[in-house]
């Protein structure tokens, strides 16, 4: 049997198009590739960047920067030594970009200048930190990613 070349073109479109679905249903059924939004709730957060904006300006201003540094027991907050540490409160929250599942939330709660988020809680890899904190009313805020 003797293929001409509009039978080759054809065989070539089935072929090709065959290749791409099956690496449309290959990569929609894979678990490793996760497309869900970085957040649930992405657009409100979206709507609230102002304040945000306004909250790293003003941590820049009152000099209200926060030291992050990993040690043994886990990671540690340093918080600013001209706060009274009993005034301040907020939340910090740990982001893992590969799996959402991991993320952590914790309430600032301080005896002293700074907070530890324990070494169990955390995975090695990749996580990127928030920390929203106030301080007799104004509003602060540090960002940082950090691979532990």
């Amino acid at each position: 049997m003797k293929i001409n070349w509009g039978t080759g073109i054809v065989i070539a479109f089935v072929a090709f198009i065959a290749f791409i679905l099956y690496f449309v249903v290959r990569m929609s059924t894979d678990d490793r590739a996760n497309h869900d939004l970085v957040t649930d709730d992405y657009y409100k957060q979206e709507l609230a960047y102002q304040k945000e904006i306004d909250a790293s300006n003003s941590a820049a201003k009152m000099n209200a920067k926060l030291k992050v540094e990993k040690t043994k027991e886990g990671i540690k907050i340093v918080f600013p030594a001209q706060f009274d540490h009993k005034k301040i409160e907020g939340l910090v929250s740990l982001y893992r970009p590969s799996n959402k599942h991991l993320d952590h939330n914790f309430p600032i709660s301080l005896s002293n200048t700074h907070l530890l988020i324990p070494d169990n809680s955390l995975v090695g890899g990749r996580w990127d930190i928030t920390v929203k904190w106030s301080y007799e009313g104004n509003t602060f805020l540090h960002k940082e990613k950090l691979i532990y």
